[in-house]
């Protein structure tokens, strides 16, 4: 069995928010002939956006880039609706979001093998969620592809009532002596088994790997792929290889507008940056999966925005803050910050907006004269390129500041730093020194 304390995940994905229907069909080709000679890496696994080329679960049915950025827009209000409603079920440990509303948002897949002997599929990566969970084959209401074969596999095993492992599950219940459970999220209900069998990452072979084993599946919300959390849980793959990647890892993702390109997911000690500016890692008990940040102010241009401190303010007792997510696609903030911000921003803009876009209030036409925009964490500020705040479409001249105010309901309370605005940034998540580093790098 061969183990390193680290590997390097090499990115590769097409968004399908920016190339729209107008990329040639040689692109694709290039695009999937890249997809095979990066699978011959031993050494590699390449992680892929959902809508490339390269990945299995890719929309079918082109879409307009007015209807993608609208799906997207809906996608990421489902996500957060999720995150809030953790406050009012009073839940120490986030459970994983099953919902298509998630699953099919913009996302990172990275390809695994799993199984003795072990079968190649597709999980998400996902840094808001805990546990490993696989479609298994025979599950009623499942897609018909990416099934998990566990009658295959000579090193699986379901797990029983008494594990340890099924006390970590919330809504945990029994059936046969196995330790089962059901999921309800969005319009879907999710029946799983608790089970455990070889994960291989790369060259690092993780024996006895615990993940839910989904067996049905009602509705419409069924993820086509299946998951691998990367949050703080304690059935997370964090948790579960402690011992070999240390509660460490980090991603750098490219820009969202180039065609193809590659970035990096890093997990372990080893190859990480050993200089940057960190901020503290915050651990709210309401939401103890989370990646808590201090966001302590937000500049556009030179001026601080003045957003009243209680929108911003880390709040353990009601679940409040900021947090890093790589799942939702378009940054979130709670409605007073995001006003102040985005008036400001149209302020020092001095020009006329063009009608809104997307779901998206505040757009122009282009070329024009941009102000920067800065996320003032404690201890480091995160300055973005106008590629990571602003929208470009495919078929107009037309871009659109890429936030929003976070769903309207009494429970919004979190700010969600999402993946468009890491773009380009090396994120460093440091656990057990309870930090995260953010540098600028070039992941293309």
């Amino acid at each position: 069995m061969k183990h390193h304390n680290h590997f390097t995940l090499t990115i590769f994905f097409l968004l399908h928010l920016t190339i729209g229907l107008g990329r040639h069909v040689t692109v694709q080709a290039q695009a999937q002939a890249q997809c095979k000679a990066q699978e011959d890496k031993d050494s590699t696994l390449q992680i892929i956006h959902i809508s490339s080329p390269c990945s299995p679960m890719r929309p079918k049915t082109p879409m307009s880039w007015e209807q993608s950025v609208a799906q997207t827009q809906a996608q990421d209000r489902a996500r957060l609706n999720y995150l809030t409603t953790l406050v009012v079920a009073h839940k120490s440990v986030a459970p994983v979001a099953w919902g298509r509303q998630l699953m099919q948002s913009p996302t990172y897949l990275v390809r695994v093998k799993i199984g003795t002997p072990p079968r190649t599929l597709f999980m998400a990566l996902d840094t808001s969620s805990d546990a490993a969970w696989l479609p298994c084959s025979g599950c009623l209401g499942c897609s018909s592809s990416s099934h998990f074969a566990p009658n295959k596999s000579s090193s699986f095993k379901s797990l029983g009532c008494s594990t340890h492992q099924c006390q970590q599950v919330i809504n945990p219940s029994c059936f046969q002596k196995l330790c089962t459970f059901n999921q309800t999220y969005g319009s879907s209900t999710i029946a799983a088994t608790l089970s455990q069998d070889t994960l291989s990452l790369a060259q690092d072979l993780l024996p006895k790997y615990v993940f839910g084993c989904i067996s049905k599946a009602t509705g419409s919300s069924v993820p086509p792929q299946g998951l691998l959390g990367l949050g703080r849980g304690l059935l997370s793959l964090l948790s579960q290889t402690q011992t070999l990647y240390k509660s460490t890892f980090s991603y750098c993702l490219p820009n969202f507008r180039a065609s193809n390109f590659s970035g990096q997911l890093r997990l372990g000690l080893v190859a990480q940056p050993q200089r940057g500016h960190y901020t503290p890692l915050l651990k709210n008990p309401r939401r103890s999966s989370l990646y808590y940040v201090n966001l302590v102010g937000i500049k556009v241009g030179r001026k601080t925005v003045d957003i009243p401190s209680s929108a911003l303010a880390f709040d353990p007792t009601t679940g409040a803050g900021t947090i890093i997510d790589s799942g939702t696609v378009y940054t979130r903030l709670v409605l007073p910050a995001y006003t102040a911000v985005r008036d400001e921003f149209r302020r020092q803009m001095r020009t006329a907006i063009v009608t809104s876009l997307g779901g998206f209030d505040t757009c122009y036409t282009v070329p024009v004269t941009i102000p920067t925009i800065t996320f003032m964490f404690q201890g480091l500020n995160m300055t973005l390129t106008q590629d990571s705040f602003l929208l470009h479409s495919v078929s107009t001249s037309t871009a659109c500041l890429a936030m929003a105010a976070a769903p309207d309901n009494v429970n919004s309370v979190l700010n969600v730093i999402a993946s468009m605005q890491q773009q380009n940034h090396r994120v460093v998540f440091d656990v057990p020194n309870s930090r995260v580093g953010i540098s600028r790098e070039p992941c293309s």
